[in-house]
């Protein structure tokens, strides 16, 4: 419980002090559905012909949708937030590889009858459009699956892994720029591929993991500046089979854009994921790109 409040006040004070813009005004049941969704296209292309001073070809792009969704009816809030991005990039010679895959979606029904302080039901899913590949596989790293030097090694696909969650709890929402959430929750690991169970804590023949424990999460939309924003959802899931003796699973998801002009901006994406039935070590996926974007809603 401690390391849950302790990663949670460590995101809150590192946004806090900056300079904001104004709050957007509090959603009213007058309001209706209060809608944004944006998607952005992003890429980047180099060639190289007789060129002395060497190079590599390169070739990339990724396309990204996010929407949130959310209305007042009665005496509750219901949101709906949704994330859907892939890309590709291609070096010299080589195939296409993946660069970027994400399917996200989150829901969340709250009871506003006591104020800031709010009973609160939640429901997530994450998993990823296509195939994920190791290009350079060791034994020591998959020691459950066949290694063939020189081949590419499949370690996930829609599906494997998908990951669920259910929680019931209270969210603290003070209808400004964070939300901060806490409950026992039920959490999910699905697998569908047999032979990739072993790689992501599930057994040979368990194509469900389920877990009950402590489920937490704190969200930011900051606009620390005319234009530019920092989105971050920090989330973490302390299975109650592991307190006291292992570090929650953590998943920290950090989005922040620079508007250069009314459709071109500069996107800095960090995630980081420790899960110690996957890896002992800390993942880490960073993007930076450039692109246009325009608002859907």
């Amino acid at each position: 419980m401690f390391r849950l409040l302790s990663l949670f006040g460590l995101l809150l004070i590192l946004v806090a002090p900056a300079r904001a813009q104004d709050d957007p005004p509090p959603l009213t049941e007058a309001d209706g559905w209060r809608s944004t969704a944006t998607a952005q296209l992003a890429g980047s292309q180099a060639a190289y012909s007789n060129w002395q001073e060497g190079g590599v070809s390169t070739l990339a792009f990724t396309a990204s949708t996010d929407g949130v969704f959310e209305r007042i009816l009665g005496a509750f809030k219901q949101k709906h937030e949704a994330r859907f991005a892939f890309g590709l990039l291609k070096q010299d010679s080589l195939d296409f590889r993946k660069a970027e895959d994400l399917i996200r979606y989150a829901f969340a029904l709250q009871y506003r009858g006591f104020g800031v302080v709010q009973p609160t039901l939640t429901l997530g899913a994450r998993t990823q459009f296509a195939p994920g590949y190791d290009y350079s596989p060791t034994a020591e790293e998959y020691p459950t699956l066949p290694i063939i030097a020189g081949q590419e090694l499949k370690v996930s696909d829609f599906g494997a892994p998908a990951y669920l969650t259910q929680t019931l709890g209270i969210t603290y929402d003070p209808d400004r720029w964070y939300t901060a959430r806490i409950g026992l929750g039920i959490k999910e690991t699905v697998v569908g591929i047999d032979r990739l169970r072993p790689l992501y804590g599930n057994g040979p023949d368990e194509a469900v993991r389920v877990e009950a424990g402590l489920d937490a999460e704190v969200q930011v939309d900051r606009q620390l500046a005319e234009n530019i924003r920092l989105q971050s959802r920090l989330g973490a899931f302390q299975a109650f089979n592991q307190v006291g003796n292992q570090v929650p699973d953590t998943i920290w998801e950090n989005t922040l854009t620079m508007q250069i002009s009314r459709i071109l901006n500069v996107t800095l994406g960090v995630v980081t994921v420790f899960d110690r039935d996957v890896s002992e070590d800390i993942q880490v996926k960073e993007v930076l790109s450039l692109g246009v974007s325009f608002a859907l809603l």
